[in-house]
Order: structure tokens, then sequence, then C-alpha cells
């Protein structure tokens, strides 16, 4: 995991850690064995776990350890804005397949359909002709729709 500089790093609310001390393990003899130098630090809201016991300082660990939980918020948050991003773009994109259909037009029955909102009119000659009001009005209140509801499920 990249390391940080500290202006980018969130600022993290010190209510929202529970910090743990505990003996380390390993190589250190009675120094390690005697002392609470490893930390354990839980960021509450998002559950990321941190272990520090690499220095013999209990500061030193905990220091390291703040900085890997900050690096690691990042990244979640990263991650999330991206997954969110693509999301987006997909459901702009549709799926790109050729079996994605948009409008049928049935000049048998002098029908024409949007399958995007599930509008059917018997209208064909007047949209041919140029006349699309009849069938871009329900696809701007169709957005609008999305959008308000997108809004809403925000909030």
């Amino acid at each position: 995991m990249p390391e940080l500089p500290d202006a980018e790093l969130p600022d993290i609310n010190p209510a929202d850690l529970r910090i743990d001390t505990f003996r380390s393990s390993g190589a250190g003899g009675q120094h390690v064995n005697t002392t609470d130098s490893a930390i354990r630090i839980t960021h509450l809201p998002t559950g990321i776990v941190v272990e520090c016991q690499d220095e013999r300082s209990q500061h030193k660990n905990k220091a390291k350890a703040l900085s890997v939980l900050g690096a690691r918020i990042h990244a979640a948050e990263m991650a999330k804005r991206q997954q969110a991003e693509a999301s987006t773009r997909r459901n702009l994109l549709g799926s790109g397949d050729r079996s994605d259909r948009n409008r049928t037009y049935n000049f048998p029955q002098g029908r024409v359909t949007d399958h995007r909102i599930n509008l059917t009119l018997y209208r064909l000659d007047e949209v041919m002709e140029g006349k699309l009001d009849m069938l871009i009005e329900p696809i701007i209140q169709e957005h609008q729709a999305d959008q308000l509801a997108a809004l809403s499920e925000q909030e």
C-alpha cells in the first residue's frame, strides 16, 4: 500500500478509534515480554483494523499504525468513489450490446415503440416527418423522475 503525504491523509476523529495495547511477539528479549509496546487501532465506522509491533516504542508503533490506518481509509474511500463513478457510467452508457434497443419503427402497423420508457405510439407518419416532441417529452420526464429518485436515495 503506498504511503500518502500527511496533506492527503484523511482527518480521523479520535472518538472513532479504539486503541488497544498488547505485548509484542517475536525477537526483543525481556523488553518485548515486559512492555505493552504493540498497538491495535480499530476505526469503528469502517471496521478497518491495523496492528503494529515493528518498533520497540509504543509511541512509534502508534504513529506508524495511524499512518497505515489513514492510508487504508483513503484507499477505501477512493475505491468506493470509483465504484460509484463506474456504476453511473454503466447506467449512462448501457451495455453497448447490439441487442440494447432504444426504439422500434414498425411501418406495417404505423407504430413507434420507445423501449427505454415503454411508450408505444401509433403515429409513425408524424415521427417520420420530424415531429419528435411526442417522443422527446416523455423521455425528458422519465429522466427527471430518475434524477429525483437518485437524489432521494442519496439523502
